[in-house]
Formats: structure tokens, sequence, C-alpha cells
């Protein structure tokens, strides 16, 4: 059995490799495609200082998401880079992208959104407790992502089976906290 999660969480530590930046305030917060992400900026505004994300940030403004990921929140983004979206099938991106198949680009971007902040060390402590270690985390689109671990990294698989690597954990954001991963998690 799986212990399931919904999401209103907050606070934690995360032991994952990232380059980080010293923020004005003192605090720190990983850099993202290049870029130093502000705790102050919304989820949006800092995806789109990331070079590893555009395919991403093109994807929400396809969806109509921008306005949902400004808002307050709080949410935990899993942002898939540009390679795991290149990582597709050939034309899956092209194909969703069009204004036709809205619907289903909103379903595959909203599993990769959780209501609630998740950072990384509470994940990581849910996941130790949970039954198999398999933490079952419903995402907005209603879909479920199973989380787990490996060594020290964070894996999540998809309905589907796909499974993918936090690579950049616990990046704050105004309304929420992104953590970066390598693949796109695909909804059934």
């Amino acid at each position: 059995m799986i212990k399931s999660l919904r999401i209103a969480l907050t606070a934690g530590v995360f032991a994952i490799a990232s380059s980080t930046a010293v923020l004005a305030d003192g605090h720190a917060n990983p850099m993202v495609g290049g870029a130093k992400m502000m705790m102050d900026m919304d989820i949006v505004d800092n995806a789109m200082n990331s070079k590893d994300h555009t395919t991403l940030v093109a994807a929400v403004a396809a969806a109509g998401l921008v306005d949902t990921l400004k808002s307050e929140g709080p949410f935990t983004v899993f942002a898939p880079v540009n390679d795991a979206f290149a990582a597709l099938p050939e034309g899956t991106v092209d194909t969703l992208l069009k204004p036709e198949n809205k619907d289903m680009l909103t379903k595959v971007l909203t599993a990769h959104v959780v209501s609630g902040k998740i950072l990384a060390g509470d994940l990581v402590k849910m996941i130790g407790e949970a039954e198999g270690g398999k933490l079952a985390i419903e995402t907005v689109s209603g879909d479920t992502l199973t989380a787990m671990l490996d060594g020290k990294m964070v894996k999540l698989m998809d309905e589907s089976g796909s499974i993918g690597t936090v690579t950049i954990a616990d990046v704050k954001q105004s309304n929420g906290v992104i953590h970066v991963v390598d693949t796109v998690l695909v909804p059934k």
C-alpha cells in the first residue's frame, strides 16, 4: 500500500547538489538555468528567467495557466527542463501546443503541480514514513505521482510508469516552490 498525501505542508531542507545564489536578504536559493531565482518573484516570473525552462514557459502560456501560476498559491511545481520535453516522442510538444489540444496540454502541465508548498525535507521525511518507501502525491490534475528515494535522490513516477529525478530542489518562490525534474511526467 502507498501512503497518500493531500498537500498543505511547509518547511524543510534537502540534500541535493545544485549551484546556489545568495540573495540580497542573505538567504540562499538555487540557481536554475543560469539565472538567480528570486524568492520575492512568483513561479512564472522566475521560470521565465531560466534558460532551461523555455519550453515549459511556452507550454504554460499556451495552456492559459499563467494567471493561475502567478496567483497566491501556494503551489509545488515539479518543473521539467527543456531536455525533458525534447526526450518525448518526436512531434509531441508541437502537437500539445496546438490550440485544439489545450485541454490535453493543461492536463499534462497540471500533473506537475501540487496544491500547497512541499519543501524537499518534508517530502523526504514523508517518503521515509510511507509504507514501502513510496508516497502517493495527488496533483492538481487529479493524477497521482509516486515519490520514492534512490539514495539521497528523490524520484517521481507518473501513472504511466515513467520515472524522473529531482535535479534541483527547493527553489523558493513568492507563491510556492519549484523542484526541477529531468522528465516530463505524463498523466494516464
